[in-house]
């Protein structure tokens, strides 16, 4: 029999809300006074006589009739917990009244429909969206074409522009459907609005139609976590932490890239870990200059080779993004442990200034002079001042929601958490003793801003290198796990 996992793993998330009350499933998803009380700080923050509008997720081909397993927009999610896909939801900013109901926000979901649920699993439909979700006012998604609403009544109507991975199905009611509509109900397609000659005509369609704005309110919401999501996202964390101490213990330098990978996402899925955050980044030796390398398809990582590994779970929508570099053979050369020791006194110089009041890119700044100095000194580089490539990334990113969180990159508050994560690469054939050549050492912990200074919520895994290769001692559960050899 064919199975869509797309709608298996919807299934798994509409069971949660719908069977919230059985045992069997998991019961710490945020509850919907969060999901309420983000659109309430929305609306607070909208101008007068205005709407928020936001669409879920689109669904997105894997191969011929297979998609890819199906993710919520973190907006969407962040809004309403509505983990369904063809959805979208209004935020007014003043109550509005249609067929004598007043409301301020309203969302259209996926009709329920008992011959697809018995193929694809439960919807929550209309019910669910009020009783689960906690939206007094929801309707299918096929109402929204005859929904009565003036749109041309509003000053502002805000959204964010779309993106052109948006497919037509064979269904009348999905996301291109309900996108389709709106447009026609906006009365205007942006795509024209370079067209307009008229500069004052130009100016307040672009004001009236504002795909600005919303980015820069979900950002100064999303950027500063509540309570209840940094107990998700410790626990995304913490798990991903545990993966890197089970690898250190059990990787050995005939081990594949693929199997290094394989045991920090088993570890993810036996703690309740849905998915992981973003692409695992396994890349031994040479392959760990190679910044996004995803691949992992080395059969040996072998000996006297530093393995780095960028990896984090993703626990109910919240994702970790941590990063280790370690010895394949348990034992850092003097060469790698000079370069491992440069990279983490940057990391300690990059956490302390995580601090409140201070800029976003204060930690990059920290980290960065702690490099040049120290590559400086080796030879590596003529100069502090010095252009090169061997640390071309930033430091630090905001995590939540997405593995990049958004963020409007200001000064740094309570409780938002970023990562420090400077790196030191260098190649094969690089400009500087050739003893250097295939070292990568990327550092990466997602650090808590707090009022007493900064936490390091990934400091469970091993950092220092005297720590890294104490724990490459210890007996792995896995040694003992033998296959039997393919023909």
């Amino acid at each position: 029999m064919k199975i869509n996992f797309l709608f298996f793993y919807l299934f798994l998330f509409s069971v949660s809300f719908t069977y919230a009350q059985y045992k069997d499933y998991p019961q710490d998803f945020l509850d919907k006074e969060f999901h309420k009380n983000r659109r309430e700080q929305l609306r607070a923050k909208m101008p007068k006589n205005s709407v928020a509008v936001f669409f879920a997720n689109a669904i997105r081909n894997r191969s011929n009739d297979v998609e890819y397993n199906y993710h919520q927009d973190p907006n969407f999610y962040y809004l309403t917990g509505y983990m369904e896909p063809h959805a979208l939801l209004l935020v007014f900013k003043e109550d509005q009244t249609v067929n004598n109901q007043v409301f301020n926000e309203v969302l259209f979901v996926q009709e329920k429909n008992e011959y697809v649920e018995m193929w694809y699993g439960k919807r929550i439909g209309i019910k669910g969206a009020q009783d689960d979700l906690g939206f007094r006012v929801a309707f299918n998604g096929s109402e929204f074409s005859s929904f009565e609403l003036d749109f041309k009544k509003m000053d502002h109507i805000l959204f964010n522009q779309f993106k052109n991975d948006v497919r037509d199905t064979e269904s009348n009611v999905d996301l291109f459907d309900l996108i389709k509509t709106f447009k026609e109900k906006v009365s205007y397609d942006f795509s024209d609005i370079k067209n307009l000659k008229d500069d004052k005509l130009y100016n307040e369609t672009k004001e009236r139609l504002d795909i600005s704005s919303l980015s820069s309110f979900m950002a100064s919401l999303r950027e500063i976590k509540t309570e209840e999501e940094l107990i998700l996202l410790k626990k995304a964390i913490d798990i991903s932490a545990i993966g890197q101490i089970e690898i250190m213990k059990a990787i050995y330098p005939e081990m594949s890239e693929t199997e290094v990978q394989g045991v920090h996402e088993f570890v993810y899925k036996k703690y309740g870990a849905e998915y992981e955050g973003y692409p695992s980044i396994v890349g031994a030796g040479g392959n760990g200059c190679i910044l996004h390398y995803i691949e992992n398809n080395k059969v040996e990582v072998g000996d006297w080779k530093l393995v780095l590994m960028d990896l984090g779970a993703e626990y109910h929508g919240y994702t970790a993004d941590v990063t280790r570099t370690i010895p394949a053979n348990g034992k850092f050369s003097k060469e790698q442990k000079i370069i491992y020791d440069l990279v983490y006194k940057a990391q300690e110089a990059g956490i302390e200034k995580t601090k409140i009041g201070n800029s976003f890119s204060a930690p990059d700044s920290a980290t960065r002079k702690v490099i040049n100095k120290g590559l400086a000194d080796l030879g590596i580089i003529k100069s502090e001042k010095s252009v090169h490539l061997y640390y071309p990334h930033e430091s630090s990113h905001h995590i939540g929601l997405d593995v990049h969180d958004v963020s409007n990159y200001g000064k740094l508050k309570e409780n938002m958490v970023i990562t420090v994560e400077p790196g030191i690469y260098i190649p094969e054939g690089s400009n500087c003793d050739e003893k250097w050549w295939g070292i990568a050492v990327r550092i990466e912990d997602d650090i808590l801003v707090t009022k007493n200074g900064p936490v390091n919520l990934s400091g469970r895994a091993p950092r220092t290198s005297d720590d890294i290769e104490k724990t490459m001692k210890l007996p792995s559960i896995l040694s003992d796990f033998n296959l039997p050899e393919l023909d």
